[in-house]
């Protein structure tokens, strides 16, 4: 696992001391993590957002057996990818 120094203002430095002491969190390092786990999510949940409303004001098409196994095998490489992430 790789370190990064992060440098924090006084009062941001106190509001991630406040996290540790509820006690949820055993370290700086794994809120940090969690915050960038919530941010990745965020953006990932933003991004199917938008492919969504892409699809729905385009042309209307129906699928292929050709377009299910594409969609398949791109699901399945990224949740394979997420697995050799976490």
């Amino acid at each position: 696992m790789e370190s990064m120094n992060i440098s924090l203002p006084e009062p941001l430095k106190q509001f991630v001391d406040g996290q540790l002491a509820t006690g949820r969190y055993s370290s700086v390092s794994e809120y940090v993590r969690e915050l960038i786990r919530e941010d990745e999510k965020r953006k990932a949940e933003e991004q199917l957002e938008a492919l969504l409303l892409e699809g729905l004001r385009g042309e209307e098409t129906e699928f292929t057996r050709a377009d299910w196994d594409a969609i398949r095998t791109r699901a399945l490489a990224k949740l394979k990818a997420r697995k050799q992430q976490g």
